[in-house]
C-alpha cells in the first residue's frame, strides 16, 4: 500500500484553498453585480449627521415630472441656445433642434462618419459659454479609422437654421464601443473639458503619452491652454475609466467628474465613482479602484456599488428649488434614476448625503441638465441596447416646482 506523503498533503491542501478562493472571487463579482441592493428613491444616506440641520425636501410632493417629448433614440447630450429652442444630440450622430412653445423638431445637422454600432456614436455636445457673440456647437463622436474606433472633437458654427463645421480640434483620440467617454463642458474659466475613457486597454489610462482615460483641456480654437497642469499637454487629469459627468460649483470653482467602475471583465462590478477634479491628479484606474486607495493617487468623494451607471453631471445654481442649491445631480442607467448629493457650503468638497429622486419608473436615465428657467430637464435612454423600451421612448422630461 503506498504512503500519503506529507507533501501531498500540503498541496491538496493548497489546491483546496486555491479552489475556494476562485469560489469566493466569483461569489463576490456575481453577488456585486446582481443581488446588492441599489438606493431606493428618496432614501437618503446620511453621511454626516453633526452638519445636516435640516433636510432638504426631496419628496414628490416638492416637485413634479413633466414629459417634454418622446420619440427620440438614445438622447446622448442637451443644451440650450436660448430659454425656447433646446439642442438635441442623439447617438446615432443626428442634432436637432427642439422648441419648447410649439414643439416644432428640427434636424439641422447629420453627421455621415459616426459609428454608433454599440455604446459609442455621437456623445457629446455643448455650447459656446458666450453663444450670442460666439455661435458656435462642440460636439464629441466616435468614428472608424481603417477599421480602429478614434473619438473627435469638433466645433460647428451655427446660422440660426443648420450648423456647418468650423474645425476639428482634436481627432484620433482612442475609441472603443465601450469606455469611449466623449462628455463635453465649459468651465468658469472658459475653457473646454473633454472626457476620455480607456477604450477597453485599461493601461492606457496612466499613460501620459495617450489622450486615453483622461480629462482634457483646451482652448476653444484646439490649442493647449498655457496653464495646463502639464506643460504642453492636453491631458489636465488622468486614471480615469469611463467619465461620463463633469460640471463645475460656478461659486467656488470646485469641478466635480462622475466615472463607471469596473465591470466584472476588468475588476469587481461596482466602484462607480463622483470625484472632485483637479489639474494634475491622478485617479487610480487601474492601479486602485472602489475605496483602495494609494499615496500619491485621488480617492473618489463617493463610491457606489453596486453600480448606479452614471452618465452625466449637472451642478444646481437656479432659482426653481432653492433646497437643490449646491448640489450635484446625476442620471444613473443601471440605477434607473436621478441621484442627487447634498455638500457641505463651506467645503464643497465634504459630501453631507446623497439620494435617489423619486421620479417614477421612468427607466435608464442619462443626460440631466438645468434649463434657463431654473427647471431641471433630462433625458431617458431606454432604446440604448439595455433597457426596456416604454411606449414613447425615448422621452425628454423635466422637473418643475409643484404649482408651476
Amino acid at each position: 500500500m503506498p504512503k500519503f506523503k506529507l507533501s501531498n498533503l500540503v498541496q491538496l491542501l493548497v489546491l483546496i484553498v486555491v479552489v475556494l478562493g476562485i469560489i469566493g472571487l466569483i461569489w463576490f463579482l456575481v453577488y456585486t453585480a446582481f443581488f446588492q441592493k441599489q438606493l431606493e428613491p428618496n432614501q437618503e444616506v446620511i453621511i454626516n449627521p453633526s452638519l445636516i440641520r435640516q433636510t432638504a425636501d426631496i419628496s414628490r410632493d416638492s416637485y413634479q415630472i413633466e414629459s417634454v417629448s418622446r420619440g427620440w433614440e438614445v438622447p446622448w447630450s442637451l443644451g440650450f441656445l436660448d430659454s425656447d429652442i433646446l439642442l438635441v444630440a442623439e447617438r446615432k450622430g443626428v442634432i436637432s433642434s427642439f422648441n419648447l412653445n410649439n414643439m416644432e423638431r428640427n434636424e439641422i445637422l447629420t453627421i455621415p462618419d459616426v459609428s454608433s454600432n454599440s455604446e459609442e456614436g455621437l456623445m457629446g455636445m455643448v455650447t459656446d459659454p458666450d453663444f450670442d457673440i460666439n455661435p458656435f456647437i462642440y460636439i464629441c463622436y466616435a468614428y472608424n479609422v481603417d477599421g480602429s474606433l478614434k473619438d473627435k472633437v469638433v466645433k460647428y458654427r451655427f446660422d440660426g437654421a443648420s450648423l456647418s463645421q468650423d474645425s476639428i480640434l482634436i481627432d484620433n483620440i482612442p475609441a472603443a464601443q465601450f469606455h469611449a467617454g466623449c462628455r463635453l463642458g465649459f468651465g468658469p474659466d472658459d475653457k473646454l473639458y473633454i472626457t476620455t475613457g480607456d477604450a477597453t486597454d485599461r493601461n492606457l489610462a496612466q499613460d501620459l503619452n495617450s489622450l486615453a482615460g483622461k480629462i482634457l483641456r483646451i482652448n476653444t480654437d484646439g490649442s493647449i491652454p498655457d496653464d495646463n497642469p502639464i506643460t504642453g499637454s492636453r491631458v489636465y487629469s488622468y486614471g480615469h475609466r469611463n467619465p461620463q459627468g463633469i460640471a463645475w460649483n460656478k461659486d467656488t470653482n470646485t469641478m466635480y467628474s462622475t466615472e463607471h467602475g469596473p465591470s466584472i471583465f476588468d475588476g469587481p462590478a461596482g466602484g462607480d465613482e463622483v470625484n472632485v477634479i483637479k489639474g494634475g491628479g491622478n485617479y487610480g484606474w487601474p492601479i486602485v479602484s472602489h475605496t483602495d486607495s494609494r499615496e500619491g493617487l485621488v480617492s473618489p468623494l463617493l463610491v457606489f456599488t453596486p453600480a448606479e451607471a452614471p452618465a452625466s453631471a449637472m451642478v444646481y445654481d437656479g432659482e426653481s428649488f432653492n433646497q437643490f442649491k449646491g448640489d450635484l445631480f446625476f442620471g444613473a442607467l443601471r440605477g434607473e434614476g436621478i441621484i442627487r448629493i447634498r455638500f457641505n457650503p463651506q467645503n464643497p468638497q465634504e459630501v453631507l448625503s446623497y439620494a435617489k429622486l423619486d421620479i417614477g419608473n421612468l427607466g435608464r436615465i442619462r443626460e440631466i441638465v438645468q434649463g434657463p428657467d431654473g427647471y431641471i430637464y433630462f433625458t431617458s435612454s431606454n432604446r440604448d441596447g439595455r433597457g426596456e423600451i416604454l411606449d414613447g421612448d425615448d422621452k425628454i422630461y423635466r422637473i418643475k416646482p409643484n404649482g408651476d
